[in-house]
């Protein structure tokens, strides 16, 4: 594989999924983002999942420069959603360091989730709100491709866009969302040596649509499994799609970090500075 080398210069890289907003890196935030630079992982997006955690990525999003925040609950979480955070929720999706809602979806993997019904009616409050400010969606989907499928179509989210978090699903599943605009972002589930499905999945998705994510502090990348993810690891996930795909670690790179910037409107700010 071929694992990034610090000898070679490297592209830049975006880690487009991590929680750095999460009580595992709050206490030394700058150290992990410092971590990241050493690899060149020059951008990241910090994805909220309840009220707190949104916050705080709105939060290291001013304070940081490299740092976006997307903000939203995700399915196991939307119990506390009730009208005044809903008010507030718009208020925070129109701050200009919010560039995403999420991350939102449907988990119907554990039976202590909330219902289905309920999650459906979360998924579609943040689908509307993401539609209306015209703000690209980071969809968590697991157990539930059909009905986040169903969802995602009837919000026409073609005009909005956005991601599917952590793929795991087939090339066929992945055509689906891919037929409605989205990207396809990996994390470190693709470099695992029993994850061939999801290998062979990386290997059909449009290079224009690809992304990359760590998920930290989540589903560390081999050959970092049973430690604490972070973003500095998102380029062992570089390195293996590139040997997937017959490219080099730099080429992946710049593919993935162009794709996220166009998919999230940061070339348009770059473009108008």
């Amino acid at each position: 594989m071929a694992i990034y080398n610090s000898g070679n210069q490297p592209s830049d890289g975006y880690d487009t999924h991590t929680h750095l907003n999460d009580d595992t890196f709050w206490h030394d935030v700058p150290a992990y983002e410092a971590r990241a630079r050493e690899f060149r992982i020059v951008e990241m997006n910090i994805v909220g999942y309840d009220a707190e955690s949104n916050e705080r990525a709105i939060q290291l999003a001013r304070e940081f420069t490299d740092m976006h925040a997307i903000i939203g609950w995700q399915p196991e979480d939307i119990s506390e959603i009730n009208d005044e955070r809903l008010a507030v929720y718009r208020q925070q999706l129109q701050d200009d360091n919010v560039i995403g809602v999420g991350e939102t979806g449907l988990d119907y993997y554990w039976d202590d989730n909330p219902s289905a019904a309920s999650q459906k009616q979360a998924f579609r409050q943040q689908l509307a709100l993401a539609h209306e400010f015209k703000l690209p969606v980071t969809v968590h989907t697991r157990s539930a491709m059909n009905d986040t499928y169903d969802l995602l179509k009837e919000a026409h989210v073609e005009e909005f866009g956005g991601v599917m978090h952590s793929f795991t699903g087939t090339p066929a599943e992945a055509k689906q969302f891919l037929d409605l605009g989205m990207y396809i972002s990996f994390s470190g589930i693709a470099t695992f040596k029993n994850a061939k499905d999801v290998q062979e999945t990386v290997k059909s998705i449009p290079l224009d649509r690809l992304l990359v994510e760590t998920d930290a502090p989540y589903l560390a990348p081999t050959p970092m499994r049973g430690k604490p993810n972070e973003p500095m690891y998102v380029h062992y996930i570089i390195a293996h799609i590139a040997e997937l795909l017959g490219k080099t670690y730099n080429e992946v790179a710049e593919i993935t970090t162009e794709n996220a910037r166009r998919l999230w409107h940061l070339d348009q700010q770059t473009n108008e500075d």
